[in-house]
């Protein structure tokens, strides 16, 4: 009979005990979902632009779940929360509020394009929300002095096309010689403005007489831009094109029947891979130019992406686009790191914050309060028997 009490007492505590463990592990639990860092994602998932936004989401979502699998940034778990905006602006701006309103995001990164760009930057600015790693070089995200929440990875448009102007007239093309195919909005416009700045610098002012044929977004419709150019006092030798993948395979395509032997020189954002397939047959000796290294390089950085683009990339085969979107990933999340706390101004500050940082591509990343680009480097590359390989400008001779 004395023993009943103390059994009593015994099994209330391990009653206690046992909601006490319930109770923290649903505590745990709750407090893990709160505080998952949300970063949101406008970009082209459907349309003819598809292949870049989704490969940049690849990119992005590869980098996050290796990181989430080693137990996140500071015990936070990453998440893309990413939305389509068709390559359209009217679709790409109420994104925007979507993610930053709804969503709750701390960021927005890998949004896709120029003139989603030039609606989705005021917004980022109005509502003190970070944009980063947009995958286009547009002068509209490229501000001096920057604006605070506008940082980007990639070097510019005005950056690659001033690289191929230097790389083309260095191989004996003449300024006269050369031509221009571009997308008839924001994108095509910084691609071009950057040429013309690069040939006035060395000294060609002539500018206007050049062939400059343009082509509405969206569309493969390139017959008047490539009537444009045919109808040139001069015929061209080389062709520098601001374009996406579809078109300027159609135009290269239409083009060859005439122009055979011309240089087609591609900016990055035209999309690698899915231009090589889309040009078949007709690849071999197009040039784009890249602001990543070589997806296939042996750089250090490069052989963790496709580690774990095989681990978390659902089948994904390697390429420039996503290597982009994993680098600013990369970035992203030592930025995030390097962060006080995890609301959106102390995440700006931990990315200005990172120095001579280390991302494997041979390249060091810096940041700061004037700074906001992590990379002004440009890599040529040209189409051999079906595949991208280096190019030295030098070879065109």
């Amino acid at each position: 009979m004395k023993v009943r009490p103390l059994r009593s007492l015994r099994r209330l505590l391990r009653i206690v005990v046992r909601m006490l463990f319930a109770s923290a592990v649903a505590a745990t639990s709750s407090l893990a979902v709160a505080e998952t860092i949300k970063v949101g994602m406008s970009a082209a998932l459907t349309g003819p632009a598809s292949a870049l936004g989704n490969g940049v989401k690849t990119g992005i979502e590869s980098y996050f779940a290796s990181v989430n699998a080693a137990g996140g940034v500071n015990g936070h778990n990453v998440e893309l929360v990413a939305l389509d905006d068709g390559y359209e602006p009217d679709r790409a701006a109420p994104n925007m509020n979507t993610l930053i309103d709804e969503k709750g995001v701390v960021a927005v990164m890998g949004n896709v394009g120029t003139p989603t760009a030039i609606v989705t930057v005021p917004i980022a600015n109005e509502k003190k929300t970070l944009l980063f790693g947009a995958y286009t070089g547009a002068g509209v995200l490229r501000k001096s002095p920057p604006d605070r929440y506008v940082i980007n990875y990639r070097a510019s448009y005005a950056e690659e096309t001033a690289a191929m102007v230097d790389g083309l007239l260095g191989a004996g093309i003449k300024p006269e010689e050369i031509a221009f195919f571009t997308q008839n909005d924001g994108y095509g416009d910084a691609g071009y403005n950057g040429a013309v700045a690069a040939l006035k610098a060395r000294g060609f002012n002539d500018t206007d007489s050049l062939a400059h044929g343009r082509y509405a977004r969206n569309t493969t419709n390139v017959e008047g831009a490539l009537g444009t150019i045919l109808d040139a006092d001069t015929e061209p030798k080389a062709i520098i094109m601001v374009g996406a993948y579809a078109p300027c395979a159609e135009f290269i395509r239409q083009a060859k029947l005439d122009l055979d032997d011309v240089v087609y020189a591609n900016v990055s954002f035209v999309g690698s891979l899915p231009l090589l397939k889309a040009l078949g047959g007709d690849a071999e000796g197009v040039i784009v130019t890249q602001v990543v290294p070589h997806y296939a390089s042996d750089l250090p950085g490069v052989a963790q992406y496709r580690k774990d683009l095989a681990a978390h990339g659902e089948g994904a085969e390697p390429d420039f686009v996503s290597l982009e979107g994993y680098l600013a990933a990369k970035i992203f999340v030592e930025g995030l790191k390097n962060a006080a706390a995890t609301d959106r101004e102390s995440v700006i500050d931990g990315i200005e914050g990172l120095s001579d940082l280390d991302v494997g591509i041979g390249v060091p990343v810096s940041f700061g309060k004037d700074k906001h680009q992590a990379s002004h480097e440009v890599w040529p590359t040209i189409i051999r028997n079906g595949k991208y390989e280096s190019l030295e400008w030098s070879q065109l001779k």
